[in-house]
């Protein structure tokens, strides 16, 4: 009997290894990993937000800057950037190169995709004169 006929749900794009040690669990068994599996789904998307949150509140420009940004006409509206999320994205300072006489900082637009960490460049924290 195929399992399509006998009325089993289709497996979920999983590994082998995790997939065949639950097609093996009794209902019971699997009701409790399915109450787990959601409740540490939701722990680890509040990890997450945490970590936004407190990288934000380090790194995360003040108003003085962003007033300095929008007087020499830098856009500060995430809008105006073509691969920046109308949310979640805030604006950072990174220090790329640094030599013994000088640092070499720009602003960045900041965000969370998924697991990692994304930036697009805004421009120098020091334009040249």
């Amino acid at each position: 009997m195929s399992e399509e006929s006998s009325g089993k749900p289709p497996a979920p794009d999983l590994p082998k290894y995790l997939r065949e040690p639950l097609e093996k669990q009794s209902p019971e068994r699997l009701e409790t990993v399915a109450t787990y599996a959601q409740e540490l789904a939701d722990w680890k998307r509040q990890e997450r937000q945490d970590e936004l949150e407190r990288r934000r509140a380090e790194e995360e420009v003040d108003e003085e800057q962003l007033a300095e940004l929008k007087d020499r006409e830098v856009s500060t509206d995430p809008e105006d950037y073509e691969d920046v999320p109308a949310s979640g994205a805030y604006i950072t300072v990174k220090t790329t190169k640094q030599t013994d006489q000088k640092k070499y900082k720009y602003y960045y637009w900041q965000w969370r995709e998924g697991d990692s960490w994304k930036n697009e460049y805004i421009a120098p924290v020091n334009p040249q004169q």
